[in-house]
């Protein structure tokens, strides 16, 4: 094989590989255009518009289609991390059985847990908000993937509160 030849076999292998790489690395689901993305103020992220109750006893939207009521509920969610148990708080606001809404309180012990709660507050809305709250399973946000085993312990309790 001549020496130009392979040089150009190399390349084109080469931009294969790079072309693979991009598309490896681009999202694979996009967020709704309607919703806007979540912000960290003060130790919290939110979506949607602010509530005034932690917990709601609306009436159920329409007869017989949904399993649970409409309204804002809160938890407090614990996971394992290596430094100890940590807790974050979740609020999720239902309508239809759909995420409407999201708000993450993060609780850090320490300032590893501060930027990974951080990181799955800023990142969670994208997930979940317009989902069906029986099919939401969060296993990593943002990089971060102990806060997710908080957040899905706290929406459990979320499920009860609203049924």
């Amino acid at each position: 094989m001549t020496t130009p030849l392979r040089k150009s076999i190399f390349v084109g292998i080469a931009g294969l590989s790079i072309a693979g790489t991009a598309a490896g690395c681009a999202p694979s689901t996009q967020a709704p255009a309607t919703q806007a993305p979540a912000t960290q103020e003060g130790g919290q992220a939110s979506t949607g518009s602010p509530s005034s109750s932690s917990q709601s006893s609306a009436p159920i939207a329409s007869a017989g289609s949904s399993t649970y009521k409409d309204g804002t509920y809160s938890a407090d969610g614990t996971y394992t991390s290596p430094n100890g148990q940590e807790t974050v708080g979740v609020e999720l606001t239902l309508a239809a059985d759909k995420v409407s809404a999201v708000n993450i309180t993060v609780h850090p012990s320490n300032p590893n847990t501060k930027k990974f709660q951080g990181e799955f507050a800023s990142g969670i809305a994208a997930q979940i908000v317009g989902k069906d709250v029986d099919e939401l399973n969060v296993s990593k946000v943002a990089g971060s993937s102990l806060t997710s085993g908080g957040f899905n312990d706290a929406l459990q309790q979320i499920k009860s509160q609203a049924k």
